[in-house]
């Protein structure tokens, strides 16, 4: 092994058990299955332990029928599912552990009726109050929780880990402001540390000894919910206790969430400063998490001693193989996490985990790219267009042995994501399709810029197939309210209204001391152009026909950070339900979609975000005289950058896999 990663693949001693290295996934939602784990779980962690992993701690399962997460544990029936994961990775030598999960007070109970919590006290989006928990309730979870870490142990995996942090029941219990009981689980740290300790006694009473036990803690953002410095007592009691094999250390809870998986605006380690408090004095093996994507972060924090175990989870569902291509001399082919948030995090509030950058997770057995052979029948094929859409159709297809073609009217790859990297904050994006660029060139993609193709072009390279890749564009005639079709805007001669892209293309432009922010998409473009303003000194207000800011991103944490940083930055407003009446010079006319009083805003430049409009007329007369066309990613409807990587790759995959929909999975 070289010396160049020695700290992150050295074996380290977990308690009872070894793990190879010390690079770890900790536990986080899918959603691939609703009650146990099935074939796409075991599929998915197979490919993260063939790429090098040394531990993966699977995601929450619910011990007791108070709080229901999608798996469940509650009893016995959930062991032979278990027992198939585990037979599938033990030859891999990955470590498998799982953690142990109830919510507390933050959601309602799975009947509909209230949660069990410390106290009355409702979670921020439980919207009732919870039962506060008797002496008999808290008895009953207590047994509920060594009777799970028994299945898991019958299971055969290696160890558990019991959910104590990030806002959920026992972080309810452990914080000084939630918890006002005045029984033995209120008061001193001693007795809201009690319950805790509790669960953990009877777990290492349940399980054998060759089986690990630790527990996620992590402070608030706020001292006064739950201090680093009373994580960090608790932590060395239960390690005096001998109750703790390990701890995973993660900060943030439901009042600060966004800490929890912070965005491409916070650098690697960011929870380092927290995590270095918590883990004072503690001599268990420390997992320490913060957007770590590559092992030079990873070798970084383990050499300075910031902890003994690294989480790599986002890095490792953006590219399966991360530590292997890495060990191999090979990082410029690991496929980059650009923290973005939409499929890892977005998608579990539409239904199912996915990953922006990476279409086939979750999907590992029908679409993992080591089924990608050399085709039987190699086809030339001619991508027009070199944003994300298009370099996947063609990385993909270069895969699979056909002859590629590229060919991109802008002097530069990548479309739209490069305009989308130059706004504040976002730069990050850009990191996905340079490697998107760096791999249709090592594949030998024949690559052409500054080339504008005309159809009777496309049809003199005698194509077999061709993928329109074309992207999309604002228009410049009068735009159109999707919250009021009907309704149109009056704009003055001398109104200084532009697009996003022409705070790019022409920086110098003088906007003023005030801006109205027009965002009828919901996504981050709006946010990009907020910031931009904001930096540059104007006052900002953001007009939306949505009833909350930047609703297409709102559950990726990314919108709550940005309104964080504007209401920093200067001064920002928002007019949600709002539609723009009229754009005059130095004002605009405001009013809410379902009323009848506007309001005057002062706006020296208006910024008008709103769908871009497609290619698609224009090409429609060669799709039905020409060859095999498919239209993808924004050339087909512009939408975003996870549906524009997942159709080209899709699309790709269809041209040997008859009845293949390039549209399949089309979340």
């Amino acid at each position: 092994m070289s010396d160049t990663y020695k700290h992150a693949m050295s074996p380290l001693r977990v308690g009872p058990v070894t793990l190879p290295n010390r690079l770890v996934r900790s536990a986080h939602a899918t959603l691939f299955s609703k009650g146990e784990v099935n074939d796409d779980h075991i599929n998915y962690h197979l490919e993260r332990a063939r790429g090098g992993i040394g531990l993966s701690i699977l995601e929450g399962v619910s011990i007791h029928r108070t709080s229901n997460f999608s798996l469940q544990l509650t009893d016995d029936s959930a062991i032979p599912q278990l027992a198939r994961l585990v037979e599938a990775i033990e030859p891999t030598g990955m470590k498998l552990f799982n953690q142990l999960w109830h919510g507390g007070g933050i959601e309602a109970a799975p009947n509909g009726g209230p949660p069990w919590s410390v106290t009355t006290l409702p979670g921020r989006y439980s919207r009732m109050p919870p039962i506060e928990m008797s002496g008999r309730q808290i008895a009953e979870l207590v047994r509920s929780y060594g009777a799970a870490a028994a299945r898991l142990a019958k299971a055969g995996l290696h160890g558990a880990e019991v959910l104590a942090g990030n806002g959920y029941l026992f972080s309810q219990f452990l914080s000084p402001r939630l918890n006002t009981r005045t029984d033995a689980y209120g008061g001193s740290l001693e007795n809201r540390m009690r319950f805790l300790e509790e669960v953990l006694s009877d777990i290492r009473a349940s399980v054998p000894p060759d089986f690990a036990l630790g527990a996620r803690m992590g402070s608030s953002c706020d001292k006064s919910i739950l201090a680093s410095e009373d994580v960090n007592a608790a932590i060395l009691h239960l390690e005096d206790k001998g109750l703790l094999d390990f701890v995973d250390i993660s900060q943030g809870d439901y009042y600060f969430h966004v800490e929890r998986y912070a965005g491409m605006d916070q650098s690697a380690g960011y929870q380092l400063p927290d995590a270095r408090e918590i883990g004072k004095g503690v001599s268990i093996p420390r997992l320490i998490v913060g957007r770590f994507g590559t092992l030079d972060d990873a070798e970084q924090a383990l050499r300075a001693g910031d902890g003994e175990m690294i989480n790599m989870v986002r890095a490792t569902i953006a590219d399966a193989h991360l530590v292997r291509k890495e060990l191999e001399g090979r990082p410029e082919e690991v496929r980059p996490c650009i923290a973005c948030n939409q499929g890892c995090i977005g998608g579990l509030f539409s239904g199912r985990m996915g990953c922006a950058v990476n279409p086939v997770v979750g999907y590992e057995a029908q679409l993992g790219e080591h089924l990608i052979v050399p085709s039987e029948t190699p086809q030339n094929v001619v991508v027009v267009g070199g944003g994300p859409a298009g370099m996947e159709a063609a990385r993909v297809a270069a895969l699979a042995g056909h002859k590629v073609s590229l060919y991109e009217a802008a002097p530069d790859l990548g479309g739209q994501i490069n305009m989308a990297a130059h706004f504040p904050k976002n730069h990050g994006i850009g990191d996905i399709t340079k490697w998107q660029e760096r791999e249709i060139f090592r594949l030998g993609v024949d690559v052409h810029v500054s080339s504008y193709m005309e159809p009777d072009e496309i049809v003199a390279l005698g194509p077999d197939v061709v993928i329109l890749a074309t992207g999309a564009m604002h228009m410049e005639e009068a735009f159109v309210q999707t919250a009021a079709p009907h309704l149109e805007v009056e704009i003055a001669p001398g109104a200084n209204v532009i697009r996003p892209d022409d705070l790019i293309h022409d920086a110098g432009r003088d906007l003023g001391n005030s801006a109205v922010v027009l965002d009828d998409v919901g996504h981050y473009e709006a946010i990009g152009v907020c910031e931009h303003l904001l930096e540059r000194g104007l006052d900002v207000t953001y007009v939306t026909r949505h009833p909350i800011f930047a609703p297409d991103i709102e559950k990726t944490g990314r919108a709550q950070a940005a309104l964080r940083r504007f209401y920093r930055l200067g001064n920002f407003r928002i007019l949600a339900d709002s539609l723009v009446l009229a754009i005059n010079e130095g004002s605009v006319e405001v009013r809410p979609v379902e009323g009848v009083r506007p309001e005057t805003v002062p706006a020296d430049t208006t910024v008008l975000v709103t769908y871009r409009q497609t290619f698609r007329d224009e090409w429609m007369a060669f799709t039905e005289t020409g060859p095999n066309v498919f239209f993808v990613g924004d050339a087909m409807s512009p939408r975003n950058l996870q549906t524009a990587i997942r159709e080209g790759h899709l699309c790709a995959r269809s041209l040997d896999t008859p009845g293949l929909d390039p549209l399949w999975n089309n979340m």
